[in-house]
């Protein structure tokens, strides 16, 4: 009889910047398992000009991409959007100890 092993946990923290000149929120969506940062109806704020970085606690190797959009206007997005729902190039990372390089949200 096998007998799954535990994930190993990780640590990566995405290093993000607003250069939009509106205020934008963000989430983190993993492609692995239905798993959103922040969670629980909740978005990461960025005011325009603002750097923040966000570390979260993953599983090791897994898939993460950014979705992030004009606040208040979800119509314009970067990364996979809101609610995950687009295709992306360069948006996604894998869990791994370390951080992102900065990711610019520019217009």
């Amino acid at each position: 009889m096998a007998v799954a092993s535990p994930a190993l946990a990780a640590d990566v923290t995405f290093v993000m910047r607003n250069d939009h000149p509106n205020a934008v929120e963000l989430e983190l969506y993993s492609q692995d398992r239905n798993h959103i940062w922040p969670g629980d109806n909740q978005v990461y704020y960025l005011d325009d000009g603002e750097t923040k970085q966000i570390p979260l606690s993953c599983e090791e190797g897994e898939s993460i991409c950014y979705g992030a959009w004009i606040s208040g206007d979800k119509q314009t997005y970067w990364g996979v959007g809101p609610e995950n729902a687009e295709t992306c190039e360069d948006c996604c990372y894998t869990c791994s100890s370390g951080e992102t390089e900065q990711i610019n949200l520019t217009e």
